[in-house]
């Protein structure tokens, strides 16, 4: 099947980003939210996004235009009757993700690939909620999208090895380097890797061990990393981290490494950090 329009569920910064490389790659997208509000924010970021290309002589203002032409957004589930390859990009809730492709099954043709975004949760799980599960794989982007080099391509228990090599194509056709991730994992690759890692900074901050700044140095220069913890909690959000935190805790058997530090608890459900309040770590 030829792919020829690429069907984007969610304008947030992931979506937005998403859609944005899918119409780099020559795709026709639609990107759909829950509210017309969001869908215009998504289409003013790509906008941004790209004339700051222009700005920098990446891209010539006929290119963007090319590109902010290629995108439609909608607030419309039946706008995606017609896409031929879906990325679903929206809040990490298990069950808001399960109830999208029950619709997505009964919304598009049988022999669309669906994949999703998600950072850690069961692409498996999310599958079984359709009627191909054999055509579900994880999809997931690296925040900032345009930017990131990395996808990670997720097997379900039942994605098919046709499902893979073509979503790893896709991948590569949006100028990214796709791994494979074998086995449905929680957390799979880097995720989890990293959520550790920022577990005990956390931990070494609560402790008074060192102050955040200091921890987010000695990572930069001590490991070479181009970000620190609080760093990049701030970026990918707090709120989030403490969400696939509590995923992955429950997932993992309940291991203690994975359990959320109580500062990290106390401030988000303060009302303290995360995305509703646009704080983060270094404006707390």
């Amino acid at each position: 099947m030829e792919i020829k329009v690429v069907g984007v569920l969610g304008a947030g910064t992931m979506g937005n980003g998403i859609a944005q490389l899918a119409s780099q790659a020559g795709y026709n997208v639609i990107m759909r939210d829950i509210e017309d509000r969001f869908v215009e924010g998504g289409l003013k970021n790509i906008e941004k996004f790209l004339s700051k290309s222009v700005e920098k002589g990446k891209m010539t203002e006929d290119q963007k235009k090319a590109i902010l032409g290629r995108i439609k957004g909608t607030t419309r589930m039946e706008d995606l009757m017609e896409v031929d390859f879906v990325i679903e990009a929206v809040f990490e809730d298990l069950e808001l993700k399960k109830t999208l492709f029950k619709q997505l099954d009964e919304l598009t043709k049988s022999n669309v690939i669906l994949t999703t975004n998600t950072s850690s949760m069961s692409v498996t799980e999310i599958a079984m909620s359709t009627k191909r599960p054999a055509k579900v794989a994880g999809m997931h982007f690296f925040n900032p999208a345009p930017i990131m080099r990395l996808v990670e391509v997720i097997r379900g228990y039942e994605t098919n090895d046709e499902t893979v090599s073509i979503v790893m194509e896709m991948a590569r056709k949006m100028g990214k380097e796709p791994v494979e991730v074998k086995k449905d994992t929680p957390g799979f690759i880097v995720n989890r890797l990293m959520i550790p890692h920022m577990i005990e900074a956390i931990r070494l901050y609560e402790e008074g061990a060192a102050s955040k700044e200091d921890i987010d140095k000695a990572v930069k220069l001590g490991l070479n990393y181009p970000m620190g913890p609080f760093e990049l909690m701030d970026l990918t959000g707090i709120d989030i981290m403490l969400h696939v935190t509590e995923y992955l805790y429950k997932e993992l058997n309940k291991e203690s490494k994975w359990s959320a530090p109580l500062l990290l608890k106390s401030i988000i459900r303060a009302g303290k950090l995360g995305r509703k309040t646009g704080e983060g770590w270094y404006k707390y």
